[in-house]
């Protein structure tokens, strides 16, 4: 179906089924024109043979009967027919095709009461004539389909060269450089206005894509400070030995959406530039030790709900990766079963290449769940609860920058289970 698609395979097809029908039909007509003639002018010369011998016999009835070489001909009472040949004997008046031992006739026959007139012609050789003519317009067909599928093959590169390079051209372009001309090496045709056409929408493509990667890198750099300020104060407000309890717990929740937003900003950035960072740690990162300060900062939104939030480290887990994403990741998908799970538990399994999110939640439409991570989707489940939409956008993007792998799914006892699968290429060589 590739093939067919292709702009070249239809021009060459097109090319290839043109000739052949052509040739098909030239030959079909000139067969079709052959044999009608062929019997037409036999036919008609019998009739007019019998007719006129059969006036000439009434006029002289000791004509003899007519011979030629390839004709036959018998004149005989009804009573005396057995000197015919069998295979006309019983054949009624007019024109007739025969075939006897091998031999392929027409026969114009004549039954008077009086008597009867039988005229043969021979036309095996005219049928033998007709079979080398049909070996003959197949060979005619097929050299003219193979003329014609060479000459869509080569009028086809030739038309297609240009779109050709202009394809060529495009893909060695860098995106991270600006782009080059590309109108100037085709000429003024339409291929060359499409080029124009391509240099225009590149140009504009490239200012669009610096200026966003400026207006990032500036409100990345602009957030940064504040939240660096905002650290730091709180920091140093909560090495004062003489705060109470209840300012303490503020302070730290202070802390915390300030280490939550600076590793936002971070993730963000990452996912704007398209940057696949390995960290600053060679070794990985600690995913165990992140996920517990994900649902450290997550405990205060349980409330007074009768709801457990726990962690269960099954296995070490240590991946390559910013650990600001992998926070905005977790953060995300703990952050969601919190809200909207009201009683029972949600866990965070660490396990073998993968970390499991577990709530006893509502769970979520089967219809629905192809449609998670699209922008501003909202499922019927979550009516009436805060949010925009764009958490779980924002974590699928960040999962398929660094090659990781998360789906969805309701559990048979209720609620849902999400899983990240960290290492899902090594994952499916291992499966046997």
């Amino acid at each position: 179906m590739k093939f067919r698609r292709r702009l070249r395979s239809r021009l060459v097809l097109s090319f290839l089924l043109f000739g052949t029908l052509l040739s098909v039909l030239f030959a079909g007509a000139a067969l079709f024109l052959q044999n009608w003639l062929e019997d037409a002018l036999i036919a008609n010369t019998l009739a007019d043979e019998v007719d006129q011998y059969i006036s000439d016999l009434r006029r002289d009835p000791t004509l003899v009967e007519p011979f030629y070489t390839r004709i036959q001909g018998y004149v005989t009472r009804p009573e005396r027919a057995d000197i015919v040949p069998p295979a006309f004997r019983d054949l009624p008046s007019g024109v007739h095709d025969v075939r006897t031992d091998g031999a392929y006739y027409k026969a114009a026959v004549r039954k008077d009461e009086d008597f009867w007139v039988f005229l043969t012609y021979d036309v095996s050789e005219n049928r033998e004539l007709l079979r080398r003519l049909i070996w003959a317009l197949v060979t005619v067909v097929l050299f003219f389909s193979l003329l014609s599928l060479g000459l869509g093959i080569w009028s086809s590169g030739r038309v297609l060269a240009p779109v050709t390079e202009l394809a060529r051209r495009l893909e060695s372009l860098d995106e991270n450089t600006p782009p080059a001309a590309l109108s100037r090496h085709f000429p003024d045709d339409e291929v060359g206005q499409l080029a124009t056409a391509l240099d225009a929408y590149a140009t504009r493509l490239h200012e669009l894509v610096e200026r966003d990667q400026a207006f990032n890198a500036d409100v990345s750099h602009e957030l940064r400070t504040p939240l660096a300020v905002i650290s730091g104060a709180t920091e140093l407000m909560l090495a004062q030995p003489d705060l109470s309890d209840r300012n303490r717990e503020r302070l730290l929740r202070i802390a915390r959406a300030a280490r939550q937003s600076t590793d936002i900003t971070t993730a963000l950035l990452h996912l704007v530039r398209a940057v696949r960072d390995r960290g600053s740690d060679p070794g990985g990162q600690d995913v165990g030790r992140i996920a517990d300060q994900v649902v450290t900062n997550y405990r205060p939104l349980v409330g007074d709900r009768p709801l457990q939030l726990e962690l269960d480290p099954r296995q070490k887990l240590s991946v390559i990766a910013p650990e600001a994403v992998i926070a905005v990741v977790l953060g995300n998908l703990v952050g969601n079963a919190v809200r909207y799970t009201a009683q029972g538990e949600v866990r965070v399994e660490i396990d073998h290449g993968e970390v499991r999110i577990l709530d006893t939640g509502p769970g979520i439409a089967e219809a629905e769940l192809s449609q998670v991570f699209d922008r501003h989707f909202r499922g019927r489940q979550t009516a009436g609860t805060k949010g925009s939409g764009l958490g779980l956008s924002i974590v699928k993007r960040l999962c398929d920058l660094h090659g990781w792998q998360i789906d969805f799914r309701n559990r048979s006892e209720g609620g849902l289970v999400v899983t990240v699968r960290f290492f899902p290429d090594q994952e499916a060589k291992l499966t046997p």
